[in-house]
Formats: structure tokens, sequence, C-alpha cells
């Protein structure tokens, strides 16, 4: 079985236009989710899909640079992007991951990888119910059940945010749900990066966390470092992702780039 990582991201965000090629203490945003990815035991490979406008050249040249497969296609259509990434890989199965979660923990990819694996189920996910911070959030199904929602679901919703279909409809998928342990659970606070004060909290916490640990810091050092210096995460509390649907409540987690 083949486990591919997708990154879903664009460079056209309309609260912080190039967030995941930003700076973030010496590399980009992209640059450092891509660091994390390749140490998640239980990931064969990993995909960035991107889209064909202009403006994602850039991504493209960044992905070819760190050694990454880059597929394009439709900007709006994110749904159909993200499955034809994964039929150029040969995805058997998918790890969904979006540009804007540049703190995911391979920790926690590899356990989601692998409840997959040991579990009779269709989809395993820590979003439904959040218990872990924003930002770690982790998607795990089959490709083969992406493409039947690609080829009979037309729902705009669905079409941008990927396997909301799964979440919505769960008389037909069985869904494992991921619950954070009493050291990971802190779901108020945000890991993701989405505005200007994402970014500037996610650099503090670089500058404080890089010149002890490098690059792989995970959860557990983050809390530590806000139980001593709690007043970080007020750079970025007020920070809000939009509903999935209208007059809908806010559905955190859910894949969109």
């Amino acid at each position: 079985m083949k486990i591919v990582a997708s990154v879903e991201a664009r460079m056209g965000s309309s609260r912080l236009p190039g967030k995941v090629l930003a700076e973030v203490c010496g590399a980009p945003a992209l640059t450092r989710l891509l660091g994390r990815l390749r140490r998640a035991r239980l990931v064969d490979s990993i995909v960035l899909a991107t889209t064909d406008s202009p403006r994602d050249d850039a991504l493209a040249d960044r992905a070819a640079r760190e050694g990454v497969p880059c597929f394009r296609g439709s900007e709006e259509d994110v749904l159909a992007r993200g499955a034809g990434a994964h039929r150029s890989l040969g995805s058997d199965l998918v790890v969904e991951v979006t540009g804007d979660t540049p703190l995911l923990d391979p920790e926690v990819i590899d356990w989601g990888v692998g409840t997959f694996l040991a579990n009779d189920c269709d989809v395993v996910s820590n979003v439904r119910n959040q218990t872990f911070p924003q930002g770690i959030d982790i998607h795990v199904f089959r490709l083969a059940a992406l493409e039947e929602v690609e080829r009979t679901v037309s729902d705009p919703a669905v079409r941008e945010h990927v396997s909301l279909y799964f979440y919505e409809h769960p008389e037909r998928y069985r869904v494992f749900h991921l619950v954070a342990p009493a050291r990971w659970r802190a779901p108020e606070l945000r890991l993701l990066l989405d505005y200007p004060e994402d970014l500037a909290f996610l650099r503090e916490l670089y500058a404080r966390l890089a010149p002890a640990h490098g690059d792989r810091f995970g959860l557990d050092e983050i809390l530590a470092l806000l139980r001593r210096e709690p007043g970080l995460a007020s750079i970025n509390r007020a920070c809000e992702e939009k509903p999935v649907r209208p007059a809908a409540a806010p559905f955190q987690g859910l894949p969109h780039d």
C-alpha cells in the first residue's frame, strides 16, 4: 500500500496572500511543513497539489527545489486537484494536508495512519470533534473513496473542501475520530497560518524553540513553551476561520488552501 501526503496550497489566500512561502526564521513556511511530513515514518511520498494559475509558479519552483513532485490543477475545484495529485503518484492511501498547517506534528500523522491501518474504517480524522490544537489536523482515507466523491458529487462546498462529504455522510462512511491525549488537549489554541497574526505567532514560536530543537520540535515542546509564556497565545487568539457552509457553525480543520 502506497501512502502519500498531499499538500494543498496556493498563493492566492485572501487573508494573507503568499502565506505558504512566508519566511519563518530563515525558511519558507512550506519548507517547514515539508520537513515535518518527511519525518512521518508511515508516509511513503509527498506531493504538492497547487493550481495552474501563473501566480503559483513560485510554488511549483519551490517544490522542484525541495525535490517534491508537483501536480497543478484547478484553483476552484480543489477536490479534482487533490485526486489528480494522488493519481499522478499512484497513491493507495491519502494523507490530506493543507499549506496552512506548518506546525503539523509527525507523531500525530503517524498515529492517524497507524490507526487507519489497524482498524476497519473509511476515514481517520481528528477535526470533527476538536480536541487537538487547530492546525494539527489529520485526514486519512483511501484514494478510491475520494475518487468516488469526485465522480459523483457536484456540491461546491465539497469541491472546495475535498473530504467534507465523508464527514457529512456518516451513514455511508465509517469515520474513526482521534481524541487528543491529555498532554495535547488544547482545542482553543491556533497553530494555523491564515492571518498576519498567525504568522507573527509562528515566528515567535520558532524564534524561541529553534535554538534548542532546530526544526524538530513538536506539540510537546510548543505546549510546554506556552505554559511558560502564556501571553504568546494572545497574538492570534482573536483570529477565526470562516464557516464551511453559510450560516453553519465553524468546522475547524477541514482542508482548504
